[in-house]
């Protein structure tokens, strides 16, 4: 714990502050070699909590060059940024594209760089805006030509580390786009990339499938509602539905996060204990939640809570105890590990972790100071799990946002025991429709009877403000 804590306060401390590299180093090596030099059991000249004490000095400094490491990483496109020179691109989609109301934003894994004279091979991230049509989908290969303007900052909002967490630092408005063959390029994709590519187009085709099922069986507004609660998808959301969720400060709804994420393993678990042994069982549970997780756009919210429900179901097939503190810390190493840029410019990484953390330390405190309050069901256990998360994520709600929804509190009190319902017949009425549409549209209407219930209840709270 307490070296998984070092490493991550030593990233913190790299993005923050401008350490030297050399500085590190010296400092690691000389915490190695205090350790080399004079420990041995029994030793009177260094004892354990010295030893360990140059252990954590030793994580610090690895957190440190960790984030050092990935700000140093080659990014050729960035040089020719806010330049006139025309580029030539080629890559694949890399992502699900994101639809608006007249275009269409895609992340391009950038593979090769030509222009008139040569070709460069890259491994390289670039958001492009195109026009609504023709529709691109996770995996087509593309070439692009235009000019690459650098991020900038809005008033409010920093909108370059926003995109730098994911690596993208160049982007393209309306080029020249057309789809290619893979075998143009000069250098093919590895197997690994082939894999991923093949199994990530049928996963997002499943989940097209599954959400225009929804669509058939549920009367809109609520299909798309039901649609975001279960994969995270919010482009046929209206816009005064979402203003309205935002007004009442209940959006994490529409995006996917630990709360959804954890109805829906055990979910999953639930169904396959029923019909095969629990090692088994196991096994399909995981495979379900990193599926769902890739479904539902990988956000910082539902890997934090992937990892430690994976944790918590290894915990239980191993007859072993769970503790959740050591399970979020280890989320969040391995995060920080893969993109150490999450900690400081991710706000949905930290409001994520910070919320979980109120659940875990605070909800405590609060349920016996509370103990008093009468149980009306779920809703002394929603009052008490709000309000711990809503006290932790506030300071960062202040500082990002700069303000809070007063009626935050009450609105999700009443709306998040609706919640799992939803999901769960809305889940079914998708499945559903898919076989019978008849039936699917029977289930539905108990997903639509929910789901307006929260639609209910946003608009008057948002109504209140």
């Amino acid at each position: 714990m307490f070296l998984m804590f070092a490493f991550i306060l030593g990233v913190g401390g790299g993005s923050f502050f401008d350490i030297s590299q050399e500085v590190v180093l010296v400092i690691a090596i000389a915490a190695i070699s205090l350790v080399a030099v004079f420990y041995r059991r029994g030793s009177k000249f260094l004892s354990f909590p010295v030893a360990f004490g140059a252990f954590l000095i030793l994580a610090f400094s690895a957190g440190v060059l960790r984030f050092d490491v990935s700000e140093s990483l080659i990014k050729v496109l960035t040089n020719f940024n806010d330049t006139d020179i025309n580029l030539e691109l080629w890559g694949y989609i890399n992502d699900e594209p994101q639809r608006l109301i007249d275009k269409q934003r895609l992340i391009l894994q950038v593979k090769e760089i030509r222009v008139p004279d040569y070709a460069v091979l890259t491994d390289e991230k670039v958001l492009i805006t195109v026009n609504l049509y023709p529709e691109f989908q996770y995996g087509d290969f593309v070439s692009v030509e235009g000019k690459f303007q650098s991020p900038k900052n809005f008033d409010d909002f920093d909108y370059v580390n926003y995109l730098a967490k994911d690596g993208i630092f160049s982007l393209v408005y309306y080029p020249k786009i057309q789809k290619i063959s893979e075998s143009d390029f000069l250098n093919p994709q590895s197997i690994f990339e082939d894999i991923k590519i093949s199994a990530f187009r049928q996963i997002f085709r499943i989940k097209k499938v599954f959400e225009e099922s929804v669509e058939r069986t549920v009367a809109e507004p609520n299909a798309a509602l039901i649609n975001g609660i279960l994969l995270g998808s919010r482009e046929n959301i209206p816009q005064d539905l979402k203003e309205a969720f935002n007004k009442t400060g209940t959006t994490h709804i529409l995006a996917i996060s630990g709360y959804n994420i954890t109805i829906v393993g055990l979910y999953i678990s639930f169904i396959f204990m029923f019909f095969i042994r629990r090692q088994a069982a196991f096994w399909f549970t995981v495979l379900g939640i990193v599926i769902f997780t890739i479904l539902t756009g990988a956000s910082a919210s539902v890997i934090r809570a992937a990892i430690m429900g994976i944790l918590v179901l290894l915990a239980y097939r191993e007859g072993r105890f769970h503790n959740m503190a050591n399970s979020i810390v280890f989320a969040g190493l391995v995060m920080i590990v893969l993109n150490p840029k999450v900690l400081r410019f991710d706000v949905g990484f930290q409001l994520s972790f910070l919320a979980t953390l109120g659940l875990i330390y605070l909800a405590p405190f609060l349920s016996e100071k509370l103990k008093k309050m009468p149980e009306l069901w779920t809703f002394k256990e929603n009052f008490i799990a709000t309000l711990s998360a809503q006290i932790m994520v506030l300071p960062v709600i202040l500082y990002n946002f700069g303000s809070f929804s007063l009626v935050s509190l009450p609105a999700n009190v009443l709306i998040l025991p609706a919640v799992p319902i939803t999901m769960f017949f809305g889940f079914l009425a998708g499945v559903s429709g898919l076989i019978w549409l008849r039936l699917g549209e029977a289930i539905g209407l108990i997903a639509w009877l929910f789901s307006e219930y929260e639609i209910l209840i946003v608009r008057i709270f948002s109504v209140i403000l």
